[in-house]
């Protein structure tokens, strides 16, 4: 789930201290306009893309790194590395779609079983309202004045079911994109690695190069991407992107070693 750009506003100003920014932050407007933006599923795929587009650059650097370890030839270094980034983008892609598919259908169940209660058995689905409000501190008639409020929309009736005793919030993300956004970052992403081997196939002298500048463009791409991860966590960029940089660095020094120890076998 993607943090909105005014959340992000919020965050930096409680960060830095600054009142004013963050009395913009919380403005009517911008609220009103968050959450219709939330509502049309505005950004609903960016926190797919960036964690396809990590997957991607990771697994097919460390494909590199274990031929590279091996010390494979650079044909080599490029069958297993497209291969990895079409089986592996395929897979992701596919998992991602059929995860989105499946919570919205689990959503929807539960949407319909909540709306079934709430017309066949009000009484007992009212009850679990008044005890939702009379936990977050509602007593007397201000907790009867708002389960009458809230019980008098079905809408906002199911909808305050599924999120405070169901903890659902729901997204309007749909499942083909959230797939193909994955696969597509993937792709994208996981081909850094891979492009100083395919220009030395065309440069003449470039190939004993080719690994070290892979590493360098490489690391660059990790700590660049990882720092995107700030639009869907709430650590700051340069310490998101050092940790993927790391986690990168461990994963392809672990395949290199694999492939320099049982180099023999190839």
């Amino acid at each position: 789930m993607s943090i909105s750009k005014r959340i992000l506003e919020a965050i930096e100003a409680f960060r830095s201290g600054d009142i004013e920014a963050s009395k913009k932050a919380h403005s009517h407007d911008r609220i009103k306009k968050a959450f219709e933006e939330h509502k049309t599923g505005t950004g609903a795929y960016i926190g797919e893309a960036v964690y396809g587009a990590l997957d991607g650059i990771v697994t097919t650097f460390a494909v590199v790194a274990g031929v590279e370890g091996a010390s494979l030839s650079s044909g080599i270094v490029l069958i297993l590395g497209f291969a990895n980034l079409i089986g592996d983008g395929l897979s992701m892609g596919v998992g991602s779609y059929l995860s989105t598919k499946s919570k919205r259908e689990y959503e929807k169940s539960e949407r319909d079983r909540e709306l079934w209660e709430v017309e066949n058995y009000p009484e007992g689905e009212i009850e679990e309202i008044r005890e939702i409000y009379r936990r977050k501190g509602f007593t007397g008639m201000d907790l009867e004045r708002a389960v009458a409020i809230i019980t008098s929309n079905k809408d906002i009736w199911v909808e305050t079911m599924m999120q405070e005793e169901l903890g659902i919030l729901e997204e309007n993300s749909h499942p083909f994109f959230n797939g193909l956004s994955t696969f597509i970052s993937f792709i994208i992403a996981g081909f850094i690695p891979l492009i100083f081997f395919v220009i030395s196939l065309l440069v003449t002298g470039f190939a004993d190069h080719t690994f070290i500048m892979s590493v360098i463009l490489t690391g660059l791409a990790l700590f660049a991407v990882g720092s995107l991860r700030v639009m869907v966590t709430q650590t700051s960029w340069w310490k998101s992107g050092i940790e993927m940089l790391i986690v990168g660095g461990a994963a392809a020094f672990g395949a290199y070693l694999v492939g320099y120890f049982l180099r023999g076998l190839a």
